[in-house]
């Protein structure tokens, strides 16, 4: 099974956090998710360097990367995912949409409401849980 390493970030802007969707996808088990937005790290990246790149790519955004807060390892049908987010910090909800479908800032207490990518799911209880 193919094995993929990620990272992700958890953008904290005052009291929410973005949450992006992901564009449609033959992978139905991901189609329109939301995630945490990032992606693959590259080789010779950190991962904090990954995270940067892909969330200028993504988003167009340069928040400040504080920590490591949850490394998943989440098996889909037809990959293995380590996925490693960190709590970010931004400015401004600024944000330029260039390969997800939509984006949201919540609340932890709402992020329950959206439908997620089973992936993300751990870090979402995390965060309502340390509410």
């Amino acid at each position: 099974m193919k094995k993929i390493e990620v990272v992700a970030a958890i953008i904290h802007f005052e009291d929410e956090i973005l949450c992006v969707q992901r564009a449609e996808s033959k992978l139905d088990y991901i189609s329109e998710k939301f995630e945490f937005p990032g992606g693959k790290i590259e080789k010779g990246e950190t991962k904090e360097e990954a995270l940067a790149r892909e969330l200028t790519e993504e988003l167009d955004i340069k928040p400040v990367i504080k920590d490591l807060f949850l490394t998943v390892v989440h098996t889909y049908p037809d990959f293995e995912i380590t996925m490693h987010s960190f709590n970010c910090i931004t400015n401004s909800k600024k944000i330029k949409l260039k390969e997800h479908i939509s984006a949201q800032w919540l609340k932890n207490d709402n992020l329950s409401h959206l439908d997620w990518a089973a992936a993300d799911l751990p870090i979402v209880s995390k965060l309502i849980d340390n509410e």
